[in-house]
């Protein structure tokens, strides 16, 4: 899962970053990259980089769907914008 956010209201995605990891423990996800230095290349881009890694595919999208990540994201949506991307890797 690759992630790109632009925080708006650091006060109301701090509720989204306190909830999000519950859904991400239930599916086994490593975060590989958050936040951090990085240098945009190309695009527009966002300030929060954030990847994401899973046994597979599925268990991506099953996070996402789950109760757990819908509930935790309803805090982000008014806290940011969000570019959101599974990606299947090699």
């Amino acid at each position: 899962m690759d992630c790109h956010v632009t925080v708006t209201d650091p006060d109301t995605y701090r509720n989204y970053a306190d909830a999000a990891p519950d859904a991400f423990k239930k599916y086994n996800a490593r975060i590989l990259a958050r936040g951090g230095r990085h240098k945009q290349l190309e695009g527009d881009g966002h300030a929060r980089n954030v990847v994401i890694e899973f046994n597979s595919f599925e268990d991506a999208v099953a996070c996402y769907n789950s109760d757990e990540y819908q509930s935790a994201r309803a805090h982000r949506l008014n806290a940011g914008i969000a570019s959101i991307v599974i990606v299947e890797g090699v």
